[in-house]
């Protein structure tokens, strides 16, 4: 909204600010960071008159039977300062803003629906699998629909960029729908796994964000595109002034959520969150970025999977004491913030690693 004022510079020279990306996603970072620290504090009072409390499994670490109570759905904090300081910094003509707001609203409506059922109705089963899984598949299959119809770059509609080489492209074809529905879907659902201690998925998504939000700003330069070899799509720029404010949001979020946390997210937002840095990664065209910046949600689900899988195949027979795996960490004898600050500490190695793809060519 306010890059429109960059339309009277003439009038008043300054203005003339509001048209440049990198201005504006400081602006929404700090914009949905103090939002945060205003709106938290009556939001968790108000959470708590509600008696809006976490339920804890008896089956989990002990440590984590004195979280019984403790506000969740937070994640309405993240929601409302994201979309307020998207809606102020960034131009709500720009077809992927449209797009991110979309996905945003989707699945944050199922994640909130869940949490409603389960913590409002007193229903602990929340949400059937069935009703989540559509949400997501609708919201998938609109946001692909959509880029499939009118591409991010058409030069490179069903291509997929493989990082670290010189213009080597996989020519997907049809596949190529399916895999970006995948993303979309998979990264939802990972951020919503490691949501289990306290900071722990809400720092994790930040490194992320920065990634995928330089990534963005790249792309959507012609002239840092072809600097870089990387795809260049018109109007991506502005997904780094969304991913700012949701870096902003995370922050602010994580101000009352760091051990021993107040507020906990709950699927309100750790499904909208993974679900937007996917629509990102796929507007830009860098798909295979997205298991190397997010590493740590890629672990957290494949140690679900493999405990699955072991325990089905092996009779009974659990690879990890607990899964996903910040839990086997904690059985083993890691205090809850060692493990959350060593995973802060790898994603932040995943960030850098994913953004040598720039110059590593």
């Amino acid at each position: 909204m306010l890059y429109y004022l960059s339309g009277f510079r003439d009038i008043f020279t300054p203005l003339n600010v509001f048209q440049y990306i990198s201005f504006r996603a400081g602006g929404a970072l700090a914009t949905s960071f103090f939002l945060s620290l205003l709106v938290g504090p009556w939001l968790i009072a108000r959470l708590r008159l509600f008696k809006i409390g976490q339920v804890q499994r008896t089956t989990g670490p002990k440590t984590h039977l004195s979280k019984e109570g403790t506000t969740t759905m937070g994640g309405l904090l993240i929601f409302v300062t994201l979309v307020l300081g998207t809606l102020l910094w960034t131009r709500l003509d720009d077809r992927f803003i449209l797009l991110l707001l979309f996905t945003t609203v989707m699945l944050a409506f199922t994640g909130w629906m869940d949490d409603y059922i389960k913590l409002v109705k007193k229903r602990p089963e929340g949400a059937s699998s069935i009703f989540k899984f559509m949400f997501q598949m609708f919201t998938a299959i609109i946001v692909v629909g959509y880029l499939a119809a009118d591409p991010p770059n058409p030069a490179y509609t069903d291509s997929l960029s493989i990082p670290y080489t010189k213009g080597l492209y996989l020519e997907l074809g049809f596949l190529y729908a399916a895999l970006a529905m995948f993303t979309i879907i998979g990264s939802s659902n990972a951020v919503n796994l490691t949501d289990g201690l306290d900071g722990l998925a809400a720092g994790s998504i930040v490194f992320v964000a920065l990634t995928f939000a330089i990534f963005a700003y790249c792309a959507g330069n012609a002239k840092l595109a072809s600097y870089f070899k990387i795809i260049h799509v018109a109007g991506a720029g502005e997904i780094s002034v969304f991913l700012a404010a949701l870096i902003g949001s995370c922050l602010g979020f994580l101000w009352f959520n760091t051990h021993p946390a107040e507020v906990f997210m709950g699927d309100t937002s750790s499904l909208f969150l993974g679900g937007v840095i996917g629509v990102s990664a796929i507007a830009i065209k860098q798909e295979l970025i997205l298991p190397i910046a997010g590493g740590i949600f890629l672990l957290e689900t494949m140690s679900v999977l493999l405990q699955m899988g072991s325990y089905k195949l092996r009779n009974k027979k659990r690879l990890f004491l607990m899964a996903p795996i910040h839990h086997h960490f904690e059985l083993k004898g890691l205090p809850e913030c060692k493990v959350t600050v060593r995973f802060w500490i790898a994603g932040i190695m995943l960030m850098l690693f994913a953004l040598s793809a720039l110059k590593i060519r």
